[in-house]
């Protein structure tokens, strides 16, 4: 599914009315009915009318000066149309309306609807005395293009309305979310459900925005869908189940293991053998048909007892535990049985870890993944990541990714589409940024928006599960990036499924792994 920029969206609805020939105020229009739909869906949830008049709804309605305003005012028509008890409060005055949100105010004008204007403090306190009696709040203050902070009586009004205990239904994006990172300067409006129009926006599929959006629904508004493929040049999307489950490697009624993907990982050190034993099992587990754990030597005997379907191999190290030189020779020989060698979980940076990596990096010619120490061991070497040919994977969480691109992990956080995308570019390679909203960027710009996985993710180990999945699925026979896609989407289905059936506390990484089976479970069967 596309995910938009509010500049894209709004060159989007440019395109729309002057090629298309579609009225702004049709645009509105269908937005604020949209909003007007589900704010009945919503209400029809609440229970019994909470104290309008002669026993119906009573739904106030916040509007800003501008086009999100407009659709505010819109469904307060509609609503009031439908019998319902309407209160708008407007920001502002009516003749600093913009657009046709003056249209639409004028329209509202002919209807029994109350209308007050809020222009200072007082005016919201009005407000706090009125409710619990309202079933319904409808945000429609900012729009996508919000930037910067809320100010002065709009912040006074977004606290409001988040203290009141009323549900709340936001206008495109939760007011005071920034809708081309997702950044939250509060206060911001906490919605339980947003309708977003025609397509998902950056600021409502990236956190923290996203963690305030709620119940989300894209609404059709009447945009034609070849608007978006030749103004939109963003190339960020949202991964819905029906894209992975297409992606999903076959497995042909006489597979034999060599067929189903080989997987080499490379991992280990003293006290750290619980990462590489993890994403070796979750690469079996994601339909690898086989997988070799190497590992330093002395704690290979610890490994051949952990694990049973995986096999080890034992690799020179140094004095500390850690690998040794030698061992980069030794996994390069070994390397030309697999598919895919995965580097990283429980390496540690001790020793000549680094070199190792280096090493590899400059000699192995199969499709390489990078996680954990193995990726701290490329920090300021970057450039030797760039030079490589065969497809490269990079999967950092947040700190990684400051490390590697000298960012600050505020700066990543605050900007995670574009440091990914930075890092596939000035790397070369598909870069898996870790975290809620996971993404996966290539290079070039692409970039795709993950939509499963829950709190309970975070615990030790789940980025070394992650790892044996990606791993697994470039070992059967997928791209790079269709691999990160695919890994990470049925590694965070896997978590929600345990957190349904054992619950989201205390969910360990070997919780994900016994449930990936089903989660890999094709729709219908």
């Amino acid at each position: 599914m596309r995910v938009v920029t509010p500049a894209e969206m709004a060159d989007i609805d440019k395109a729309a009315i002057e090629k298309e020939s579609i009225p702004g105020l049709t645009l509105m229009e269908r937005a604020g009915e949209r909003v007007a739909e589900a704010a009945r869906e919503m209400l029809e949830g609440v229970g019994r009318p909470g104290g309008g008049r002669d026993g119906t709804w009573r739904v106030a309605i916040w509007c800003g000066k501008g086009n999100n305003g407009g659709d505010g005012l819109v469904a307060a028509r509609h609503l009031a149309k439908a019998g319902i008890d309407v209160e708008v409060f407007l920001l502002g005055h009516p003749k600093e309306l913009s657009g046709d949100a003056v249209v639409n105010f004028e329209l509202l004008t002919k209807l029994d609807v109350k209308r007050i204007e809020v222009t200072e403090k007082e005016h919201v306190r009005n407000f706090t005395k009125v409710y619990p009696p309202y079933d319904l709040i409808i945000d429609a203050i900012f729009g996508t293009g919000f930037k910067g902070a809320v100010e002065g009586v709009l912040a006074d009004a977004v606290e409001a309305i988040n203290s009141s205990g009323i549900q709340v239904l936001s206008v495109d994006i939760p007011s005071g979310v920034a809708g081309d990172t997702g950044a939250v300067s509060e206060p911001a409006i906490r919605a339980q459900k947003t309708v977003t129009f025609a397509y998902p926006k950056v600021g409502v599929v990236q956190y923290p925005g996203a963690d305030l959006v709620g119940e989300m629904e894209v609404a059709d508004i009447g945009i034609p869908p070849h608007i978006v493929k030749d103004v939109a040049t963003s190339r960020v999307y949202m991964t819905t189940i029906e894209e992975a489950e297409a992606l999903l490697p076959g497995r042909p009624p006489d597979a034999h293991k060599r067929q189903c993907g080989s997987v080499l990982v490379v991992g280990g050190s003293p006290g750290l053998t619980g990462a590489a034993a993890l994403a070796a099992r979750a690469a079996l587990r994601s339909g690898a048909g086989l997988v070799t754990l190497a590992v330093p030597e002395g704690v290979h005997d610890i490994l051949e007892v952990k694990l049973t379907e995986v096999m080890t191999r034992p690799l020179p190290q140094g004095k500390e535990g850690a690998l040794s030189l030698k061992a980069a020779g030794v996994i390069a020989e070994i390397s030309e049985r697999f598919d895919v060698v995965a580097v990283g979980p429980g390496l540690s940076t001790k020793g000549e870890v680094s070199k190792v990596v280096t090493e590899l990096i400059r000699t192995l010619e199969l499709p390489l993944l990078l996680d954990a120490d193995g990726l701290n061991a490329m920090v300021g070497q970057t450039g030797l990541l760039a030079e490589r040919q065969a497809p490269l994977i990079l999967t950092p969480h947040p700190g990684e990714m400051a490390r590697l691109t000298g960012k600050s992990t505020a700066e990543v956080q605050a900007d995670r589409i574009g440091a990914a995308r930075e890092c596939a570019e000035k790397c070369s390679s598909v870069v898996v940024l870790k975290g809620a909203g996971t993404l996966v960027a290539a290079p070039g710009g692409t970039v795709k928006v993950n939509t499963t996985g829950n709190p309970g993710m975070a615990t030790a180990g789940m980025g070394d599960v992650l790892t044996g999945c990606i791993a697994s699925f470039v070992g059967q026979g997928l791209s790079a990036f269709d691999a990160s896609v695919v890994g990470v989407y049925y590694h965070g289905h896997a978590a929600d499924l345990a957190a349904q059936m054992d619950g989201m506390v205390g969910m360990l990484a070997g919780d994900v792994i016994r449930h990936l089976p089903l989660a890999l479970r094709r729709l219908g069967q």
